[in-house]
């Protein structure tokens, strides 16, 4: 009976300093947000030149935005820049659109490549290794189709690649859209997203996805290049990593990462947030066991538990409380890395949030318990370390 009691006690206090803990992240989050976050660095002297960059934009099919997205590389206000888009078949519909850009801007460097070069299981890497390769400049972009720049966005980002620094990449954030899952999309991105994230670019943790990144060329060639990453799926944690290992910096910018896909309901956006889990399963397996202590519901029941053993407390109460300061401090995190008002209103976002809180726990749980990826049109089977085979090559959809 009395090591029974000791064991109920060391997993009360356990749960107890692991709430305490979630909280302290709550807090360091808002305000690192408010100092991190839509400031103005220093530019760079006018006789100094501005260091080119190459972008490269991995493509594959369209949305209704993916014009309008792609356009904004076209307008921005930085002075030396190249893209370079990369499309894996030459009868994909993005083929298109990109060449009338091309035209519609003439003045802008601008270069398509058509078919992948087969160095390893990421198709994103496979897309990208020829234009990688015939980059003209030091620093790269790499950028996913669904990104939206703003004029000033790519300067923002130079500036904070010092010469410590390897490589700059934007938290991930959504434009303002109208609906249920946009909303929905915002509220994870602006909460538990950008809470881990930005506690992750204090401590210099690798907590990088990979979905716009400024990086060195030089850095990467020293280790074989892109190619080098082609074994793993997610091969924008494996390339922080490799730049920390070397001793780089790596940080994020002032500006999120606007996410303006046109493809944009709860299935899809579910399907995604499952496979990152999956993702981080396998590349850090004590996610299995600190992930869902992480959850708003989760680690506020277990907590309450604590509370009514170690302290006598009310439970229920203690819950109902927990829960409501979590929503006040993700109401305070989103405002500050939205900076605006918010397109949606305070009830949308109690549902929306509820929602994502409660459906939280389950998501991670199916990727546990169904572990093969599906990306895009094709099924990945992920071993301990991230490394990746394909199982079900080029599904026809």
């Amino acid at each position: 009976m009395v090591p029974m009691i000791y064991t109920l006690y060391g997993f009360a206090i356990f749960f107890f300093i692991y709430w305490s803990a979630m909280w302290l992240l709550h807090i360091i989050a808002i305000f690192y947000g408010k100092y991190k976050l839509h400031r103005k660095l220093p530019q760079p002297a006018l006789d100094e030149p501005y260091p080119g960059v190459s972008i490269l934009k991995p493509l594959m099919g369209m949305d209704s935005n993916l014009a309008a997205n792609l356009e904004t590389f076209f307008t921005m206000s930085y002075p030396l820049y190249e893209l370079l888009f990369c499309i894996e078949e030459e009868v994909d519909p993005a083929v298109t659109v990109v060449e009338e850009l091309i035209k519609k801007y003439p003045k802008v460097s601008a270069k398509l490549f058509k078919g992948a070069t087969t160095v390893g299981v990421n198709p994103k890497i496979n897309n990208m290794h020829r234009a990688f390769e015939e980059s003209v400049y030091e620093l790269v972009l790499v950028s996913d189709s669904g990104i939206k720049m703003k004029e000033d966005t790519l300067l923002d980002m130079v500036c904070y690649m010092t010469d410590k620094t390897g490589l700059v990449h934007q938290m991930p954030f959504t434009c303002d859209r109208n609906g249920f899952a946009a909303t929905l999309e915002k509220i994870y991105f602006g909460t538990a997203q950008s809470r881990i994230y930005l506690v992750a670019d204090l401590l210099r943790v690798n907590c990088h996805t990979g979905m716009s990144t400024l990086l060195r060329k030089s850095v990467l060639k020293e280790n074989g290049g892109l190619k080098t990453f082609g074994c793993y799926l997610a091969e924008d944690f494996f390339i922080c990593k490799y730049f920390l290992d070397k001793g780089w910096r790596t940080t994020i910018s002032s500006q999120p990462a606007l996410q303006n896909s046109g493809l944009c309901d709860v299935n899809s956006f579910q399907a995604r947030l499952t496979r990152w889990a999956k993702l981080r399963v396998a590349m850090v397996p004590l996610v299995i066991i600190f992930e869902p202590l992480s959850e708003c519901m989760v680690i506020g029941a277990c907590a309450a538990w604590a509370s009514s053993v170690l302290f006598q407390w009310d439970s229920l109460a203690f819950y109902l409380i927990h829960i409501l300061l979590w929503f006040i401090c993700d109401w305070m995190l989103l405002t500050t890395v939205q900076n605006g008002s918010l397109p949606f209103n305070k009830f949308d976002f109690l549902v929306a949030w509820l929602f994502r809180e409660c459906s939280g726990p389950y998501l991670f749980l199916h990727a546990i318990i169904y572990p093969n990826i599906q990306w895009r049109n094709r099924v990945f089977k992920l071993a301990w370390g991230g490394i990746a085979q394909e199982i079900t090559p080029r599904i026809k959809c």
